[in-house]
């Protein structure tokens, strides 16, 4: 690998090195590296584009990297990646795409993640997206994750896009069995004319089921940013979204909550809040002898962490 394609590693995955136990490396379209272990089995699809990768029953403290990194401008590609997670297993899945584009064509990643955690499975998910680059063309990634969870299983999905992607529509889907837990960290910052919209529709079919959706953005400039969160209660369950915004500039910040309980015992919550940043946070830096720029930004990195 180049001298980019190693800095994208760092930024989506924190790579350095290669990583210990299994990964996937993909760069330009194609696989560059794998490894699998005795627990985790990585396998390429037979009908599309894609890999599979099997955790076995059990399987504790173990981790797969699976980062996505593309350096060729005009580049587009949809890949299909499933994850199967067995019964009591525990284990952390680092994803996440970097794109850098010198070039005037448009560089474009579709990534399909789909999930199925078995009962009392642990599942913690973290998905990085990065950008960088001088040239004229768009920075693009479409993630789609689709999320199957079995009884008493869990999954925290930890996504962040802080940096250099032009345009980002990021849906999610999740169907919950009974007892079921989800858990979902989203931080987001836009600037210049970036758009990015977040969609999530949560299906709690089982008793006792809940979910727990947290969006934290800042929108600069002329971007726009759209949350839109439908929450469905089929069973006595629980559910939580919030939208909790920083606007500036000229940008533009839509919230559209959806809220459906088809069960008497459903309890579904919505909160969103969009605002400036306050001037008295402001002051109180610009004391300890921070420029106004500078406050600002030590405000929107505290907000995103």
């Amino acid at each position: 690998m180049d001298a980019i394609q190693r800095e994208l590693l760092v930024q989506v995955a924190d790579l350095h090195e290669i990583p210990v136990g299994a990964y996937n490396i993909r760069a330009n379209g194609s696989s560059v590296d794998r490894k699998s272990t005795g627990n985790i089995e990585i396998i390429n699809k037979e009908d599309k584009s894609g890999i599979e990768i099997h955790i076995k029953p059990g399987t504790k403290r173990e981790s797969v990297h699976i980062p996505v990194i593309m350096s060729q401008s005009g580049l587009e590609e949809v890949v299909y990646n499933d994850f199967y997670i067995g019964e009591n297993a525990d284990v952390t899945i680092i994803a996440g795409c970097g794109i850098h584009n010198g070039g005037d064509a448009s560089t474009r990643h579709d990534g399909i993640h789909r999930f199925f955690i078995e009962k009392n499975a642990h599942v913690k998910y973290i998905e990085k997206h990065y950008g960088s680059g001088d040239g004229k063309g768009e920075r693009i990634m479409n993630p789609v994750t689709e999320i199957h969870m079995d009884e008493d299983s869990f999954m925290e999905m930890d996504t962040v896009q802080i940096k250099g992607v032009d345009s980002t529509k990021r849906e999610n889907k999740a169907w919950l069995k009974e007892g079921a837990k989800l858990i979902v960290m989203e931080r987001l910052m836009t600037h210049g004319r970036q758009r990015a919209e977040s969609y999530f529709d949560v299906q709690l079919d089982g008793e006792d089921s809940s979910a727990n959706i947290i969006s934290r953005s800042v929108a600069r400039n002329d971007s726009f940013q759209l949350f839109q969160a439908d929450l469905c209660g089929n069973n006595r369950c629980s559910g939580h979204t919030e939208c909790d915004a920083i606007i500036m500039e000229n940008a533009k910040i839509s919230a559209v909550p959806e809220l459906t309980a088809n069960h008497v015992d459903a309890a579904l919550i919505h909160e969103a809040a969009i605002g400036k940043i306050a001037g008295e946070q402001l002051i109180k830096l610009m004391t300890l002898g921070l420029t106004e720029a500078e406050a600002e930004e030590q405000i929107i990195s505290g907000f995103l962490k």
